[in-house]
């Protein structure tokens, strides 16, 4: 399986507010690669949000800007490129609303959402928050709400739940953004 596994963190309620960004690339079912930035958000942090993933406004001062982030990753989010998320929801939105806020053309892509899958695969789960998910199939986490390591976490979830269920009980959860 080929997919690119990605993370947002965000710096506000808004979810065009992106502070740090991961992408986990996974080709024939093994990580291929990974990138991590801290994005300059260009809006006030919320306290909340800052409880939650530990990233300040003094992180990311110096850091690009989401347009100079898309440069380097839209190449990625091609027709037939599957781009996986845990919430994919969450993370689909803050790319939406982040190329809407710079005036970036939207591309078309397909996406899957793990959150839907392990509902689907694992009912009897107490729940299907990642760092669960990965508890119950013994996935390591070490940082949640870690952008780089809720990617790799998220591929690692598509990852086992293929190899124990097989390209065919994934297929129906696959969905085209456009």
């Amino acid at each position: 399986m080929n997919f690119v596994a990605i993370d947002f963190e965000t710096a506000a309620g808004s979810r065009a507010s992106a502070c740090s960004l991961a992408l986990t690339v996974v080709r024939n079912n093994e990580i291929a690669s990974e990138f991590y930035t801290l994005i300059n958000p260009e809006v006030p942090f919320f306290w909340r949000n800052v409880q939650v993933h530990g990233i300040h406004e003094s992180d990311v001062v110096d850091a690009p800007t989401f347009p100079a982030v898309w440069d380097k990753i839209k190449l990625f989010f091609a027709p037939n490129r599957l781009i996986v998320a845990h919430n994919a929801r969450f993370d689909n939105s803050v790319l939406k609303k982040s190329l809407e806020r710079y005036h970036l053309v939207q591309p078309q892509y397909l996406t899957l959402d793990t959150l839907a899958v392990s509902r689907a695969l694992f009912p009897e789960f107490t729940n299907h928050k990642l760092n669960t998910i990965c508890q119950n199939l013994n996935i390591e986490l070490n940082h949640h709400h870690n952008a780089l390591d809720d990617s790799l976490a998220c591929a690692n979830i598509l990852r086992y739940e293929q190899r124990q269920f097989g390209d065919d009980q994934l297929k129906p959860f696959v969905q085209v953004i456009k």
